[in-house]
C-alpha cells in the first residue's frame, strides 16, 4: 500500500515514543510505501484537491532531529494513495478546521481518508461524551458563572477545562474552599464568554487517566493508564504523568465496546478514549497516543500487544474490502 501520514512537523517529533512513527515503523515492516505532508501541503486547483507529499523511509542513523528520515516532495492527487491518515496534533483551531474541509473535498474525489475528516470535524474531543452519558460522571457545558457555582455547590469538588485543550491544559480542580475560583473562572470562559466543560471530580484520577485505544470499532486488550505525580490532579503524559499499561477491567470493555461500534460508524477508524475509575471523560478522535508505551510494557507478558502492528493489520484488511 501507499499510505500518506499528515504530520506535525518531522523535527519537532520525538522518535522514540511518537505513535503516528510507531504506526509508520510498523507499515515499513510490512512492506509499504510511506509518505508524508503537513496539514499546509494541502491545497486546491480550482476544485481539485491536491497534496505536496514527501515521500519517507526510515534510516538506521538513529533518533537525532535531522538523521532518521529521508526522502523528497511533489505533488499528487490524494487518489494515488491506498489512504491518507490525519495525524495533526491539537489544537483543532481554525487552521485545522479548513484542513477538514480540504480533506473532505478528497474524500468525495476518492480519496481514503482516515479518520473521516467531517467526523474530526463534528466530535469535538471534550463534548462527544455527551453521546453516551450513560457512561459519564455528572457534567455542564456552559460559559456562566453563576452555573457554574451552582455545579460546585452542589457537587463540591469539579473539574473545569476548556473544550478546545489537549494535554491537560487549561484543567483546574475547584473545590468550595478555593479562593481562586472566581479568577480561574473568569480566565477559562473569558469573562462568561467561552463555553467551558465542567465535570464532577473522580477520585480514581489517583489511580490513572486511562486512555483505551480503539481500532476499527475494537478496543485493544490493554490500557494506558496514566497516573498524575505527587500534587498534580491531571494525568497526562504531557503533564508528567506517569504511563503504566494494565489490562482493561470489565466496565472498561463494556464502556470501550459500546462506543466501539458507535464511532465505527461515523468513520473514526483509530480512536482513544479517556476513562477515569468507571467514567468515560473525553474521546480523542485527532492523534491519540499510547501505542508505544504499552508495546514496550507488554513485551514481556504473556499476551503482549503491539498496537501499531495491529493499526496496520487493521487497515490492511478494511482497505481490503
Amino acid at each position: 500500500m501507499k499510505l500518506l501520514f499528515i504530520l506535525d512537523p518531522l523535527h519537532t517529533l520525538t522518535a522514540y515514543k511518537d505513535t503516528s512513527l510507531a504506526i509508520m515503523r510498523a507499515a515499513q515492516a510490512r512492506g509499504h510505501q510511506l509518505y508524508v505532508c503537513e496539514q499546509h501541503d494541502w491545497h486546491l486547483q480550482r476544485e481539485l484537491a491536491l497534496v505536496d507529499a514527501q515521500t519517507f523511509e526510515f534510516t538506521d542513523k538513529g533518533c537525532t532531529s535531522q538523521d532518521w528520515f529521508s526522502g523528497d516532495k511533489t505533488t499528487h492527487t490524494p487518489t494515488v494513495f491506498d489512504a491518507v491518515l490525519m495525524r495533526k496534533d491539537p489544537p483543532f483551531d481554525n487552521e485545522y478546521l479548513y484542513s477538514t474541509y480540504l480533506l473532505e473535498l478528497a474524500q468525495q474525489q476518492g480519496a481514503t481518508i482516515v479518520n473521516d475528516p467531517a467526523a474530526i470535524r463534528g466530535w469535538n474531543e471534550k463534548l462527544a461524551v455527551t453521546r453516551f452519558a450513560q457512561f459519564t460522571p455528572p457534567f455542564i457545558v456552559t460559559s456562566q458563572r453563576e452555573k457554574i457555582l451552582a455545579f460546585l455547590a452542589q457537587h463540591g469538588d469539579i473539574i473545569v477545562k476548556p473544550l478546545d485543550g489537549m494535554g491537560g491544559s487549561g484543567i483546574f480542580r475547584l473545590r468550595k474552599d478555593d479562593p481562586n475560583i472566581f479568577s480561574i473562572l473568569e480566565t477559562l470562559t473569558r469573562f462568561e464568554t467561552q463555553t467551558i466543560m465542567v465535570q464532577r471530580y473522580i477520585p480514581e484520577i489517583t489511580l490513572g487517566d486511562k486512555r483505551i485505544l480503539i481500532i476499527n470499532g475494537e478496543p485493544l486488550p490493554y490500557a494506558l493508564a496514566r497516573i498524575p505525580k505527587t500534587g498534580e490532579t491531571r494525568g497526562n503524559l504531557a503533564a508528567g504523568g506517569k504511563g503504566v499499561a494494565q489490562p482493561l477491567s470489565a466496565r472498561d470493555r463494556q464502556i470501550a465496546q459500546t462506543v466501539g461500534k458507535t464511532l465505527k460508524q461515523h468513520g473514526l477508524f483509530l480512536v482513544g478514549l479517556d476513562v477515569i475509575g468507571d467514567y468515560l471523560t473525553e474521546v480523542n478522535v485527532t492523534s491519540p497516543t499510547g501505542m508505544v508505551e504499552i508495546a514496550a510494557q507488554s513485551r514481556d507478558w504473556a499476551a503482549p500487544c503491539d498496537p501499531a502492528a495491529l493499526m496496520v493489520e487493521a487497515l490492511e484488511t478494511s482497505l481490503k474490502k
